[in-house]
């Protein structure tokens, strides 16, 4: 039997080898562009002989038509437009992007491989993200060397939250750095084959595609298919019929309404003006002469499917398209089951239009935001605003064929058994329950197969679509309890005690339970434990607010302040779960009443979300905090540890004083816990940073605490950092003779 186990081993040590491949997944050469082709963020590079180039921190740009007086030099994006670059000495950085619309999978790993060099060594900053809140980033530090030629640089990010991102590239000193070129790589693990089925068919139901799908009797993507007199007449918003037309077209001025508008009809079916014997659909564009932007959606296009999508949804587009023009930029957005019913501004990017026919094909992820999207609008109207025919064909819109249900992927996080997907347990209908599904973690009899955590999906047969279908509890799991869940991506659920687990689902219900077969013993409660440290951080008075923090009070002037330039951590133990449910206990008092926002983060320093226990309001008198928290599901696979205090949402300096700490998993047990996250004493588990510090740990007397405790001159009487006199006895971080101790 060990011989046996050995050869699994080297087996999945070797499939693991095999699974670290680097699949490229977006590419793009500066030199194919004449100026910068992305949205801007305040700041545009300059291109010289199709090299992209950062002249480096202490400039903003101002487009041409906005500004109130002409600047000295000026710098144009890829479409044409002009921006003044000028002085900005007050900036701190600037920042722009260097890719984006890179699909990607939940949760996983890529790599980012640019040619660039820079005029003096440089550590930048640059994120990857797929939204624009807090704690839709990951960041990584990345250093470019100094040289006369270009050099290959490479960086990683794990744990991506999106299914379509970009890199943000945030420069905070004066080098200049340039960019030649950028690829993306995705570590890419073993799949099983992927079945992908058509869904442009005439009664909407998906026909498995072989290979091609042209193969398909009921495809009406081709247009070769005439509307038949009903569909002609169905309206744009008749939701019993509309999803059967999966050509839409909206032209102005053409099918009026009663709000002098115009509606989207099917489009039109004409001959192929390079080919007779060929069909296509066409949209005859009209002027657009709507004001504003408006103007963009005077015409469109729509390819629509016959379902809504959830998020991590897998699409495979494929269009072939032309126009009459000789070159027209399109945008594109996901849209709701009504044409015109706009849902994300963001699905296969940009189209360009040529006099000549091309072929569009793109994988996309619904993320998020477009979450129960239907379809997708071309804005006809983007750029050129003329009359202009353009002309689609060959539509065809696929998804992956998955395995339909409920399956479970298990781990064990302690003895480093890790999740796999392909072959997650598919759920059976319980012989005594028709209503209820069952299935089992873990092998009885076989410790080694015991399982503590596990992954519950909807869909089988690929990594991504299975993360992305996940369910969540909506509290804790407990052993023999009904317990409710919901829909969420990238869920796991803690189990109580590693063992080999059954576990029900009632699907009518949303109610799951688990039952132990087998397995460790789950924690006897113990007593909650008081940290009884005392800690005050003396915030010292920050800059003026920067200008990007609009979410707090504007200041007469605007600076380089930020609301985390003072702060105050409380760290676990241990890295924390999403979904575990916590209590967070102190005492607070201040010597000025103010807020302190707080945020989810790993160790000191390393934000993950904006959400943790809430605010705190401080005031001049003593109080207590108690906070449920439930660690977000923002949080999942980022190593959350800490709880960040932000003490400088306030301008002026002040006194924050903490004490009194607990930190436990939540317990129905008055005063007991499963387990205690901070030691009982001592200062390990908390850290501060100071305006113009470094974030540090309390901890010990080697610790330099600055700007913590204010010295007392020199006697045999002891006080705590709040500067209250305390017995000898005190536990805690105190100062007796002017110097700073830990008493134990």
């Amino acid at each position: 039997m060990k011989k046996l186990f050995t050869l699994v081993a080297l087996l999945a040590v070797f499939l693991g080898a095999k699974a670290q491949q680097w699949e490229e997944v977006y590419s793009i050469d500066y030199s194919t562009y004449s100026g910068f082709p992305f949205y801007v963020m305040g700041y545009v590079p300059e291109w010289f002989d199709g090299v992209m180039v950062d002249e480096g921190n202490g400039y903003k740009c101002i487009k041409v038509d906005d500004a109130e007086e002409p600047g000295d030099h000026i710098v144009k994006t890829n479409d044409g437009t002009q921006y003044y670059r000028v002085e900005n000495a007050s900036s701190d950085f600037h920042q722009y992007f260097i890719a984006d619309g890179i699909d990607c999978v939940l949760d996983d790993s890529y790599k980012v491989v640019a040619q660039v060099k820079a005029s003096q060594a440089v550590t930048i900053n640059v994120n990857m993200g797929w939204g624009w809140s807090n704690g839709e980033q990951a960041s990584a530090s990345v250093s470019i060397p100094a040289a006369s030629d270009f050099q290959t640089v490479e960086w990683e990010y794990s744990g991506i939250g999106g299914t379509r991102c970009n890199l943000v590239a945030q420069q905070q000193t004066t080098t200049q750095i340039e960019w030649k070129s950028l690829k993306v790589y995705h570590q890419k693990g073993n799949e099983r084959p992927v079945t992908w089925q058509e869904w442009l068919t005439s009664d909407g139901k998906p026909v498995v595609v072989g290979e091609k799908v042209q193969d398909i009797a009921t495809w009406r993507g081709n247009a070769e298919t005439p509307w038949t007199a009903e569909q002609k007449e169905t309206k744009f918003n008749d939701q019993e019929k509309n999803f059967l037309i999966c050509a839409w077209s909206k032209e102005k001025g053409v099918n009026m309404n009663e709000n002098d508008g115009w509606d989207p009809f099917p489009a039109s079916i004409e001959e192929d003006p390079d080919d007779p014997t060929n069909h296509v659909f066409v949209c005859h564009g009209q002027p657009a002469t709507s004001e504003g932007d408006a103007s963009k959606w005077d015409n469109q296009f729509w390819i629509e499917s016959p379902s809504s999508w959830k998020e991590g949804t897998t699409i495979k587009v494929h269009f072939r398209y032309r126009c009459n023009q000789e070159s027209v930029k399109t945008a594109t957005q996901i849209h709701k089951q009504n044409p015109s019913d706009y849902l994300h501004y963001e699905a296969i990017g940009d189209v360009t239009f040529t006099n000549q026919w091309q072929d569009f094909d793109k994988t996309i992820s619904f993320n998020g935001s477009q979450n129960g999207g239907w379809s997708i609008a071309f804005n006809l109207n983007d750029v050129d605003k003329s009359a202009i025919d353009f002309y689609f064909d060959d539509l065809s819109w696929q998804t992956m064929k998955l395995d339909e249900g409920f399956f479970v992927a298990s781990a064990n996080s302690d003895k480093g058994i890790e999740y796999v997907f392909d072959t997650a347990t598919e759920f059976v209908t319980d012989p005594n329950d028709p209503t209820v599904v069952v299935a089992t973690v873990g092998t009885e009899g076989k410790e080694d197969t015991w399982v503590n955590e596990v992954m519950i999906s909807t869909v089988r047969g690929n990594t991504a679509a299975f993360k992305g279908a996940t369910i969540k509890l909506t509290s804790s799991a407990t052993d023999g309890d009904w317990l409710d869940y919901t829909e969420a991506s990238l869920a796991k659920i803690k189990l109580p005690a590693a063992g080999v687990w059954k576990i029900s689902i009632a699907p009518e219900d949303k109610q799951i339970c688990f039952d132990k077969i087998e397995g460790e013993e789950e924690k006897a409660p113990v007593d909650i434990i008081t940290n009884p440290s005392v800690v005050t951080v003396n915030a010292l008075e920050r800059d003026w607010l920067s200008a990007g923090q609009d979410g707090n009070p504007r200041e007469d002037e605007v600076g380089t302040g930020e609301a985390w330039d003072n702060q105050f951590w409380i760290v676990a133990n241990r890295v924390l779960d999403a979904g575990e449910e916590t209590v967070v206990e102190f005492d607070y008092v201040a010597t000025k009443e103010a807020k302190a926002t707080t945020q989810s983060h790993k160790g000191l320093g390393g934000y993950i979300h904006y959400v943790a226990i809430g605010d705190v309001n401080f005031t001049t008198e003593e109080k207590h905090f108690t906070y449920d928290f439930t660690i977000p599901a923002e949080c999942a696979g980022k190593d959350m540890n800490s709880i960040a205090f932000n003490l400088a949402e306030i301008k002026d300096a002040n006194d924050y004083t903490f004490k009194n700490f607990k930190w436990y998993l939540k317990n129905s047990e008055e005063g007991k816990t499963t387990e205690n996250l901070i030691n009982a004493e001592g200062g390990k588990n908390f850290g501060f940073k100071i305006v113009g510090g470094q974030a540090q740990y309390v901890e010990d007397p080697a610790s330099a605490i600055n700007n913590v405790v204010t010295n007392k001159t020199a006697s045999n009487v002891t006080y705590n950092l709040a500067g209250q006199r305390v017995s000898k006895d005190f536990k805690g971080i105190v100062v007796k003779d002017g110097k700073k101790f830990m008493n134990k």
